[in-house]
């Protein structure tokens, strides 16, 4: 159910969602007893529930969609459609959920910042030690905020911008113009999607690796076939396209079948596993598994074999030659 646009849109959504549960609890309640109790007008009321008949679940059918029925004066939800029932989140859906509510706080000028800062305290008391620990991200700090807000404003008046932004996968700072599309959180982290003039293709910017935005005059104008990527199964979406790396992993890198999405994962030993995982840049895969020291052996591709041995090689002869 989307809320109505224009003045006063979000109260009477708060007002409509709360009005199913009321009449449930007051089957057969008359309309004018409920709109004093509600602090409505009667003509206000009848509106509401005028509106409550096309509001329901996803297909929007018979059976979807919320049903009263009168007798005379007199109201009574027959078909709640779920609305009496709570919403229930994931972990994941939880964290996102922490994190926007965090950024929503910080925003100068914000409506209703009472209600925003109850709803955050009771998400975060309900994930418990999972939001605790959520980190700082830079994009929740001051100066990350005014980022987001550069970000989610050039979205708004959708002009162009110009990014130097700091690409982990090759350890790089690039400039490059963007079209925006959206400013979304996914796993606890806020990016930007838009469409890359550089690489021509859509592409995600994490917010607390932009180094500087700059708004342009020019207008975004992201070719027609520029789609939202879906990000529901988070923001890397393996394919069988990318490479296949297969590593052999001790004990103490274990942490990277969870952190990462891996095609396989299987018990070679209590101490040994063997992990299979896509990358999306084996430059990236190189300083993984360099990282992890001699926790790890990679047994391919074979590029990847070869790069890691060769920068072993060298990391060792320059010891030597101390």
């Amino acid at each position: 159910m989307s809320a109505p646009r224009g003045a006063g849109g979000g109260d009477r959504l708060a007002r409509l969602l709360n009005l199913v549960p009321y009449l449930l609890a007051r089957p057969g309640i008359a309309v004018s007893e409920a709109a004093a109790d509600l602090g409505v007008s009667d003509r206000q009321l009848r509106e509401d529930l005028e509106l409550l008949w096309v509001c329901g679940l996803p297909g929007y059918g018979p059976g979807d969609l919320i049903d009263m029925a009168f007798d005379g004066d007199r109201v009574t939800i027959t078909y709640d459609a779920g609305i009496d029932r709570p919403l229930r989140l994931n972990q994941d859906e939880a964290l996102a959920l922490v994190v926007a509510l965090r950024m929503l706080a910080q925003v100068p000028g914000v409506q209703n910042l009472d209600a925003v800062e109850r709803a955050l305290a009771k998400i975060e008391s309900a994930a418990g030690d999972a939001a605790a620990d959520l980190p700082v991200l830079a994009s929740q700090t001051s100066a990350g905020m005014e980022r987001v807000a550069d970000l989610q404003g050039a979205v708004a008046r959708r002009h162009a911008m110009r990014l130097t932004y700091y690409t982990a996968t090759r350890d790089e700072i690039t400039e490059r113009v963007v079209d925006p599309m959206r400013v979304l959180v996914v796993g606890g982290r806020i990016y930007l999607e838009a469409w890359c003039r550089r690489a021509e293709a859509v592409r995600r910017f994490r917010a607390d690796r932009i180094e500087s935005a700059t708004e342009l005059d020019e207008p975004a104008a992201p070719p027609p076939d520029a789609q939202f990527t879906d990000v529901s199964e988070g923001i890397f979406s393996p394919s069988p396209e990318l490479p296949l790396v297969t590593l052999r992993i001790g004990r103490w890198s274990r942490w990277i079948t969870e952190y990462y999405p891996c095609e396989q994962v299987v018990e070679e030993s209590p101490e040994r596993w063997l992990v299979s995982l896509r990358a999306s840049d084996l430059a990236w895969a190189r300083r993984l598994v360099l990282g992890l020291g001699p926790d790890v052996a990679v047994l391919g591709p074979p590029e990847l074999v070869t790069a890691v041995r060769g920068e072993s090689q060298s990391a060792l002869s320059a010891y030597s030659d101390v």
